[in-house]
């Protein structure tokens, strides 16, 4: 009998739907003992997941135009995905393979690297709220406010009274978010120190990814397990029923993309975006109507060119156009010839013969 392969799908066959089976563990936490190498749910190979990807794939490109479209009728919705992990976790890996599969117009992108002293000279949130997706967006931070409660707190860039507010600061902050009708995605892509360890030796054995090797990577290495503590502290005191922390197995990287996308995927059918009513009538802009629409809006046009010349020549334009089967102007077809009127009007007279020699 062949065996039966598992769904692929978020919360098929029975499965937990993405956001438990990832969720951070009651009480306290301590990423350590958490497997970096499991897969609870979904696929259990790297060709499951391609076909789940293939899957995921148009359905988030729906979900997020459709959360983009209705930003168009004034809904403020928009989502926050947030992007932690180690060194070589994959959090570019993840951007490229997970919000590669939606429309770039609709995704907003913020990276946050060392503070410059100019952001040093502001709260540590100022820089990240400036970064905060509008309506209708898709956010993803690579790395984020947690920065100041992880590297700050290793490397002792603050006094322990500075660091240990952050962390309410930071739920305030989510909580604001959320109700502004932003939903936070926080994803931890949690790798063992053994694979991090093989991810930073090759960069260095592919000449295409010696541009990725930083040497203070290696600096960082040292520090893990003060790393997985601090990781551990701000799981457990920064995972709130308006902003939960998500740990993502991410040893193996098709599992990790695969993760991320079926919980994007579950949090936009959570919002269930919709498509907005048309701002029009429909039924006008139907055929036959259309044609009569264009005739119209043709009309418009013409009344809208200057006399002389000019206008002759755009109105053998436009009729030329309409035999070679260009009729079907877009609604805004008179604007658009009222600004070639407009040209025509203030094109400067031609030059004539120079005097001077």
């Amino acid at each position: 009998m062949a065996k039966q392969r598992k769904s692929t799908d978020p919360g098929g066959d029975g499965e937990p739907a993405p956001s438990q089976a990832f969720a951070v563990p009651a009480g306290a936490v301590d990423v350590a003992s958490i497997d970096t190498d499991a897969a609870p749910i979904g696929p259990q190979s790297k060709s499951d997941a391609a076909d789940a990807m293939a899957h995921l794939a148009p359905r988030l490109a729906r979900l997020q135009e459709r959360l983009y479209a209705q930003s168009t009728a004034g809904e403020t919705r928009s989502v926050l995905v947030i992007l932690q992990g180690m060194d070589t976790a994959g959090k570019d890996g993840v951007i490229s393979s997970v919000l590669g599969m939606v429309d770039p117009d609709g995704v907003h992108f913020a990276t946050f690297k060392k503070p410059t002293p100019r952001e040093l000279a502001h709260d540590f949130l100022w820089r990240i709220e400036k970064q905060v997706p509008g309506a209708g967006l898709i956010g993803v931070f690579n790395r984020s406010q947690y920065e100041d409660v992880l590297v700050a707190r290793v490397r002792e860039l603050v006094p322990k009274d500075v660091w240990s507010q952050r962390y309410q600061a930071i739920n305030d902050f989510e909580q604001r978010l959320t109700d502004r009708h932003v939903t936070v995605v926080k994803c931890f892509l949690h790798i063992s120190r053994a694979v991090q360890k093989e991810r930073l030796l090759a960069r260095l054995e592919d000449p295409t990814k010696y541009w990725k090797y930083n040497p203070g990577d290696v600096d960082e290495r040292a520090h893990w397990d003060s790393y997985q503590q601090v990781y551990s502290d701000a799981l457990h005191r920064c995972s709130t029923a308006a902003a939960p922390w998500h740990i993502l197995p991410s040893d193996r990287k098709w599992y990790r993309n695969w993760a991320v996308a079926a919980l994007l995927a579950q949090t936009l059918e959570a919002i269930d975006p919709a498509y907005p009513p048309p701002a029009l009538d429909v039924e006008v802009e139907k055929e036959p109507g259309r044609g009569e629409l264009n005739q119209r809006l043709t009309v418009g046009a013409r009344a809208a060119l200057p006399a002389g010349p000019g206008r002759a020549r755009l109105v053998r334009v436009v009729a030329r156009r309409r035999r070679r089967g260009f009729g079907r102007w877009p609604a805004d077809a008179a604007r658009v010839m009222f600004t070639m009127a407009v040209c025509t009007r203030h094109r400067p007279a031609p030059r004539g013969p120079s005097s001077s020699r």
